[in-house]
């Protein structure tokens, strides 16, 4: 990809705020409120528990470090398919774009925006039968905002990460100030006890909370100055995540004995919001997840379109004329965000999408560590990069361990999903095939 032809097209506007706010706003969503009685019961005690997420966002920390380094390299539109194919070729980097615009976008997009109509239905007490319609409204309407400049959806995403923090910053002031509990040193349940695998699973989950963060470098062609603002926003926005899921955990555990959030499951979170607040709280909370999901949505409605814009750009897909298509005025790829949202709709009222994105947890992160090599391969070219990782090669290391436990914890856990999320992958090796013929 030219990058001349990057600048002619997309507008270079993205500040260092709108990219933190991308970087945060993807990476929070459900997870935080709804993870902590999973983490919990993996680790057995508040403190493993603690010590888990500190794990997991360091480990995204290696990562976010090490991809900073490529990013800030190759400072363009699409993210994990524009590194991929610089570093180890045409196939790998479109294989690595395919599984993200066919498969894993769309179901992160649906998934979420059924979870949004969910959580909309109960609130506003509608049918239950409406979820389906209600979550394409969602992702239709984000999706109109997302065909105006990145301006506006930029401002929406602010907006909506500053609304996410406030819940936040009630639960962590409320509990570290006026929670009577221990954070540290209570058990989960008294039967069982702690083991390497329980520890393992329980940093597993932490990471998936923790993902998203990689989004922002889709963006790479819209970023002002992306050689220097772009590991800025990954590195502070993963850190300010980091001190901010540490600090509900360690909030939620004063308010909420161990055992209780053990036997209240996801609705631990809700169980705070009820305690701290009054049977009001339960509302106020639902309303800042609300938020919280639509700011993701947007995120990744955002982000995912790129992909699909890079790559027809380069004519590597079917029908890339109509999808490389920028709108003279807004400088947006429409039409590749209309297609991307087309198929999350169509997920969201046809399949499981929730479990159609966990199928594609084991080739994302296969990707993740393919890119994370990458940064050994660039080092011995001597490339010139704006931004040096820290601690190399430790730095690195850690990440590739990191990406490499997910996998053979997949692997573990989940044979038939990895087998399936493979298949999805293939299926873009003939599409492959016949434009490289072409």
């Amino acid at each position: 990809m030219k990058q001349s032809e990057e600048q002619i097209g997309l507008n270079r506007s993205l500040g260092l705020i709108s990219s933190l706010s991308l970087v945060i706003g993807t990476v929070i969503g459900s997870g935080i409120f709804f993870k902590q009685a999973a983490v919990l019961d993996y680790a057995h005690s508040t403190n493993l528990a603690l010590v888990a997420w500190l794990v997991g966002g360091l480990i995204t920390m290696a990562s976010g470090l090490t991809i900073a380094e490529i990013g800030s390299q190759m400072p363009h539109t699409g993210g994990l398919y524009v590194y991929l194919e610089k570093i180890y070729g045409k196939f790998w980097g479109f294989l690595a774009g395919w599984m993200q615009i066919i498969v894993y976008g769309p179901t992160l997009i649906a998934a979420l925006g059924s979870y949004l109509a969910t959580l909309l239905v109960a609130f506003f007490d509608l049918p239950k039968t409406s979820t389906p319609l209600l979550a394409v409204i969602v992702i239709a309407l984000i999706a109109a905002f997302n065909l105006l400049s990145n301006r506006y959806g930029a401002a929406f995403q602010v907006i909506t990460t500053i609304g996410k923090l406030l819940p936040i910053a009630a639960i962590i002031i409320f509990g570290l100030l006026f929670g009577k509990a221990n954070a540290f040193n209570q058990v989960a349940t008294t039967s069982g006890s702690v083991s390497f695998n329980g520890f393992g699973m329980a940093i597993l989950a932490t990471l998936f909370a923790y993902d998203g963060w990689v989004l922002i470098a889709n963006m790479g062609g819209e970023i002002k100055n992306p050689q220097k603002l772009l590991p800025k926003a990954i590195v502070f926005g993963i850190g300010l995540v980091l001190i901010i899921y540490m600090l509900v955990t360690a909030g939620i555990f004063r308010v909420v004995p161990a055992s209780l959030i053990h036997r209240l499951g996801d609705q631990a979170a809700a169980h705070f919001a009820t305690i701290a607040f009054g049977q009001v709280g339960g509302k106020l909370l639902n309303i800042g997840i609300i938020i919280s999901i639509a700011g993701c949505i947007n995120g990744k409605v955002m982000t995912f379109p790129r992909i699909m814009y890079a790559m027809a750009k380069n004519d590597e897909l079917p029908f890339s004329k109509q999808l490389a298509y920028l709108n003279k005025r807004m400088r947006t790829p429409m039409v590749a965000t209309l297609t991307v949202c087309s198929i999350a709709a169509l997920m969201a009222v046809t399949v499981d999408a929730d479990r159609l994105s966990e199928l594609c947890i084991f080739t994302i992160y296969l990707f993740y560590v393919l890119a994370f090599f990458g940064l050994f391969k660039l080092r011995r070219l001597k490339t010139a990069s704006p931004f040096r990782v820290p601690l190399y090669p430790f730095t690195p290391i850690v990440a590739i361990l990191g990406g490499v436990f997910v996998l053979v914890s997949e692997l573990n856990s989940d044979l038939t999903g990895v087998l399936a999320s493979i298949f999805f992958v293939a299926l873009g090796i003939p599409v492959y095939l016949i434009k490289c013929k072409k």
